[in-house]
């Protein structure tokens, strides 16, 4: 038994005990065990025995080991008012990133609190289908990863690397380690035609083909081509960067990559090849200076900073709560527009002295925002590529919006389709109406009442849902909340730890 099935198993039997409607405490009392045991057992994180198992499931009435096979859906009962101290959790993306960039490594890489995701969960399943080792080190997250000598990429996971997009960013480490190879077809959010050639763009100059046939991309490398001029990505796209920067990472020589991203998780990449031994110059500018190594063989300690777009659901979760919360370790430096905009909006809060991370070089502070009167912006609300108004941090102003005195416009001009889920905000009561794929207008003030919807298959949207719902009146019901998971480690039970009512359970 892996600890990747603990932690399912895990998962199944806090679902069905808080579907019962037990403490912890409580049930740890029926099995004759302690608190510590239930929560170790439900964090995957204690070896269980067929006895056990069935103790549990006597216990909770359930079936544990035959759960499982439906989706999880959420109910919860508001309005609710939160309180209390929540710190924000280590970044989705950069763990992502991190664990792609592993590859490039023979040595053992140790990465800190790495969110434990979905998203992350299927990675680390393409990654031992290749034969690397993986291995959680304790309750705090710490995760490690050996790669074999040779990776057995004719043993890759399909099913798990369908249900990420992440796995695109495979190509830039693998393009050094094998000739030909085969990835499946990206998944993950239903957010457009997300075209992977700016990818291929990007890493043509290290001699890297890739012809799609039958679900794959099947790709190619020519040895004898290198980059010869500086590389100038079509799309300043995070994953876009990322990829180039594992590519330069193992080419020899100095690559120049110019109109890259500069975002939160291509900087903590950025602190990690350092760490490496790779020299990367210009960080947190859109031209990064790479001079590579020929191999990497070290073992390495990384704790890649915090989330900012967690932070920002947590702050949109006070603010259409109208409640007071201190969120602890912001990334300021990747929220600072968004709070600028929304105290034009009107919000009040207080700040705490910025600090490091543990990486060493990200700013946080401790933010504690207050129950305000918001009113619409003058202008529309639009991202930017970093330092401008995160693309993921946008359709939490469509929530925010909902609760705000007047009309605003939001432009979601990078994807076709993602602004099309916010009108189901519009089932809660908001008056949210579609001007076109990429632009909507949010009326206010909404008075919120909770209804039942399918979870929207975005994880963004499908979060504004749920931060609508628990400030909606009576009991909604999410469904399908896996795209949830993908992206936030235990949303539901930390929000309940700030006062929530939220009760995870499955159709049985």
């Amino acid at each position: 038994m892996t600890e990747d099935y603990l932690g399912r198993i895990g998962n199944l039997i806090r679902d069905a005990r808080k579907h019962r409607g037990l403490t912890q405490q409580q049930l740890a009392d029926l099995l004759g065990t302690s608190q510590s045991a239930v929560n170790r057992i439900e964090k995957g994180h204690q070896n269980l025995s067929l006895e056990m198992l069935a103790r549990i499931g006597a216990a909770l009435d359930s079936e544990i080991v035959s759960l499982g096979a439906g989706p999880t859906h959420l109910r919860i009962t508001g309005p609710t008012k939160l309180s209390g101290t929540i710190a924000v959790k280590t970044s989705k993306n950069a763990g992502v990133a991190l664990l792609c960039a592993s590859l490039l490594n023979k040595g053992r890489t140790t990465l800190r609190k790495v969110a434990r995701i979905e998203e992350v969960n299927r990675l680390i399943e393409v990654l031992e289908s290749l034969g690397v080792q993986t291995r959680w080190l304790n309750e705090d997250n710490d995760l490690e990863i050996i790669p074999p000598a040779t990776l057995d990429l004719s043993n890759i996971d399909e099913a798990a690397a369908r249900r990420t997009r992440s796995v695109i960013m495979f190509l830039g480490p693998l393009l050094h380690r094998e000739d030909e190879f085969a990835l499946p077809y990206a998944g993950g959010c239903n957010l457009g035609e997300r075209t992977v050639e700016p990818h291929l763009s990007a890493l043509r100059p290290f001699g890297l083909t890739v012809k799609t046939t039958d679900g794959s991309y099947n790709a190619s490398v020519n040895r004898a081509v290198e980059p010869g001029r500086p590389i100038v990505l079509t799309e300043r796209g995070d994953t876009v960067t990322e990829n180039a920067l594992m590519a330069a990472a193992l080419h020899p020589g100095t690559t120049v990559i110019r109109n890259a991203s500069s975002n939160y998780m291509v900087q903590d990449l950025c602190f990690y090849l350092q760490k490496l031994g790779v020299v990367v110059e210009g960080v947190g500018t859109t031209t990064l200076t790479v001079t590579g190594l020929t191999e990497i063989d070290v073992d390495v300690d990384y704790a890649p900073s915090e989330d900012p777009i967690e932070a920002m659901s947590l702050l949109a979760a006070a603010i259409v709560t109208e409640s007071e919360i201190t969120i602890q370790r912001v990334p300021i430096e990747f929220m600072e527009i968004e709070l600028a905009t929304l105290e034009e909006m009107g919000l009040r809060y207080d700040i705490s002295e910025e600090y490091l991370a543990e990486n060493g070089h990200t700013r946080l502070v401790d933010l504690t925002p207050k129950p305000s009167k918001l009113r619409a912006p003058l202008d529309k609300i639009h991202p930017l590529p970093f330092p401008g108004l995160n693309i993921d941090n946008l359709p939490f102003f469509a929530v925010i919006a909902a609760v705000a005195e007047g009309t605003t416009l939001l432009h979601d001009w990078v994807y076709e389709n993602r602004a099309i889920y916010l009108t189901e905000l519009t089932k809660l009561g908001a008056d949210v109406k579609l001007l076109d794929p990429h632009r909507v207008l949010v009326k206010g003030p909404t008075h919120f009442s909770g209804t039942e919807i399918v979870c929207p298959p975005a994880l963004r949207p499908a979060v504004v849902i749920l931060l609508a719902m628990l400030a909606s009146k009576g009991t909604s019901v999410l469904r399908s909340t896996y795209v949830i998971h993908r992206g936030y480690e235990d949303l539901a039970e930390r929000l309940n730890e700030l006062g929530a009512n939220i009760v995870p359970f499955r159709d049985i």
